[in-house]
């Protein structure tokens, strides 16, 4: 079944993902910023090189700066960063089309409640269904059509599926899951575990400590993820170990490099981790496992050492020394 689409953030995730659904050509499919100037080059180029550089993008995409550009679209992406959506629904809900889908395409917690994106939006937007996209893909490799393959979740089956049939392409392929806070969990906590990886790899710590921090930070994410009310199959797919292992050792993400430079000892601009969705979560997990009374002490050592409490060697001290579990 034909839809019509709309992508709403013309950052590098969002022109990517535009780029790859118009070219499967099943939909019609629209780019929605906020910098008419942007827009302007984006339709006259059809190159967006701050965000992607060298890779084109296809005729049959269309852009706008408008907000009602919207209002035809039966599924809209909202590829902002996490902390932005819930302003984008406040500035495009009034757009939206009645029976349209709202799909987040962002990892992370709301930082303010603890909530998931997909309670935010439902609560910003109460009378439409909200999906989220999530897992083990770069911008710039969904771009240039290099394969990758996704998780895509809604409250529903049936739902999911649609989506998952309407945003594949030849070369980026959706799996449909019913798990929300399964997927989304993943999604968030795959950034605060990168930047342990990170702070392994800048600080010299060796490949067996980053793969024993994969293994250990997935069992941490399942406890999280089960108590949330999670599926832990969830957790051993693409949105949990598949995206830990690709944040966990790409030089690409923006979390092991942020990682990276806190194990050297660099001084990182607070301006930087507030950029860094594994930087903002951190502490919003470390409060909910403890609201939870459940052990991540990964997750609670990532968050200490970028808030200056705990140094990497006392860090790695108290992890290796820990009592003795079968966890």
């Amino acid at each position: 079944m034909s839809e019509n689409i709309a992508v709403v953030g013309a950052g590098a995730f969002g022109t990517a993902l535009a780029a790859v659904i118009a070219l499967a050509g099943r939909s019609a499919v629209t780019l929605v910023g906020r910098d008419p100037s942007l827009i302007a080059d984006l339709k006259a180029e059809r190159l967006h090189d701050a965000a992607l550089p060298g890779i084109s993008l296809p005729d049959t995409l269309e852009f706008s700066a408008e907000p009602d550009a919207i209002t035809a679209a039966s599924i809209v992406l909202f590829a902002m960063p996490s902390q932005a959506q819930a302003d984008a629904a406040r500035q495009y809900g009034p757009y939206l089309a009645k029976d349209a889908v709202v799909v987040t395409c962002a990892k992370g917690i709301e930082r303010a409640t603890g909530n998931l994106l997909t309670d935010m939006l439902e609560r910003e937007l109460p009378d439409h269904p909200v999906a989220v996209l999530s897992g083990p893909g770069f911008a710039a490799d969904i771009a240039k059509g290099l394969p990758t393959a996704m998780a895509i979740a809604a409250d529903d089956m049936e739902t999911a599926e649609r989506l998952a049939q309407a945003i594949s392409g030849r070369t980026f392929r959706l799996y449909a899951s019913d798990d929300r806070i399964g997927v989304q969990l993943g999604g968030a906590l795959k950034n605060v575990l990168a930047i342990a990886c990170g702070i392994v790899e800048g600080g010299g710590i060796g490949d067996s400590a980053r793969a024993a921090l994969i293994a250990r930070g997935l069992a941490e994410m399942s406890r999280f993820v089960v108590a949330k009310g999670g599926k832990t199959d969830t957790v051993r797919g693409l949105s949990g170990l598949g995206d830990l292992v690709l944040t966990g050792t790409s030089h690409q993400s923006r979390n092991l490099r942020f990682g990276i430079a806190l194990g050297r000892g660099e001084k990182v601009d607070p301006l930087q981790g507030a950029l860094v969705e594994g930087a903002l979560a951190a502490s919003v997990a470390c409060r909910l496992a403890a609201e939870l009374a459940i052990s991540m002490p990964i997750t609670e050592a990532v968050s200490a050492i970028i808030d200056g409490s705990l140094d990497i060697s006392d860090a790695i001290e108290q992890l290796m020394t820990r009592p003795i579990t079968t966890e």
